[in-house]
């Protein structure tokens, strides 16, 4: 039976995301990287990648580690692949900041306002 929401497709890679992370062992740096890898050979498009950029931040995951699984999976998914994912990537974290220093900005310019009112 469906229900009625604004974001259906949305909602719905929500809860297989959740179901996915209630019955999986491992451990977020680990599931992140899986994560990578299997976007990594499905050529995944950039906004793939991104909604995977703050669990990756959260994980504390490093940049070397990214590259250490795109060197991984390349002899099994092949070269192109991996540069059209090293690509991706850095265009989601790119976005991702960009987004991080506009929120920074709006939040400076706030308090800012705050202020002059006081």
């Amino acid at each position: 039976m469906a229900t009625a929401s604004d974001a259906p497709v949305l909602d719905t890679i929500a809860a297989m995301t959740i179901d996915s992370l209630e019955r999986c062992g491992m451990d977020d740096g680990t599931l992140i990287l899986t994560r990578i890898a299997a976007l990594v050979a499905m050529d995944a498009p950039a906004v793939s990648y991104l909604a995977h950029v703050g669990p990756a931040l959260k994980a504390r995951l490093t940049s070397e580690q990214l590259q250490d699984v795109l060197v991984a999976i390349a002899p099994v998914v092949g070269t192109a692949r991996v540069m059209s994912a090293a690509g991706h990537l850095a265009e989601a974290f790119g976005f991702a900041i960009a987004l991080a220093d506009s929120e920074a900005e709006l939040i400076a310019q706030a308090e800012a306002e705050s202020r002059k009112k006081s």
